[in-house]
């Protein structure tokens, strides 16, 4: 084993790194931390794909295995596997987090490509008024569309928001539709 991996042995062994942990020493926070961090830094921005989230998570995952330090068995496994489950489990959470869905799915109006395009000269933003539209809809129907098209969510995030089955959002959201194309034509 080469000494950059974090399962190689160094002047403090991982039994006293352990102990010490236990022991709440904070200076041996800083060994762990000089010891493993980088390595999980670069499972979880595997995970995440964005640095400052994953420098988050890292932060997270930190203070996460600080604080439950006392659950860790060595007869289970190694301390880096451990503390490696760990950070991989709150990434993890956190692409599945819903906060995460929706920021991913928004781009930053600098990076957008309508920035870089022209509109044509005909082009009326005032004139499309579909927002206008949906107050002529059905107060579920209209809160529904809200929330798919104006708000971001799925279908299933909408679902659950409003504590209706899969199946009558689904069916709303066809009907405001139907209405909306009648409106339009």
């Amino acid at each position: 084993m080469s000494p950059t991996t974090p399962e190689s042995p160094t002047s403090t062994s991982e039994d006293l790194l352990v102990q010490r942990l236990r022991d709440r020493d904070e200076s041996a926070m800083t060994l762990f931390y000089d010891k493993y961090a980088s390595a999980l830094y670069g499972v979880i921005l595997r995970i995440v794909k964005k640095e400052e989230i994953a420098e988050d998570v890292l932060q997270e995952s930190l203070v996460k295995i600080w604080n439950s330090f006392q659950s860790y068995d060595p007869s289970k496994g190694r301390l880096f596997t451990w503390v490696l489950n760990v950070s991989r489990n709150l990434a993890i959470d956190k692409i599945r987090s819903r906060q995460y869905r929706v920021g991913s799915r928004m781009q930053p109006i600098e990076e957008s490509a309508a920035l870089r395009q022209a509109a044509t000269p005909t082009f009326r933003p005032e004139h499309i008024g579909l927002q206008e539209m949906t107050n002529k809809l059905a107060p579920e129907q209209k809160q529904i569309i809200d929330l798919l098209y104006f708000g971001g969510f799925t279908q299933s995030e909408v679902a659950d928001e409003l504590n209706l089955p899969l199946g009558t959002v689904k069916t709303r959201a066809r009907a405001a539709i139907k209405v909306l194309a009648k409106l339009i034509r």
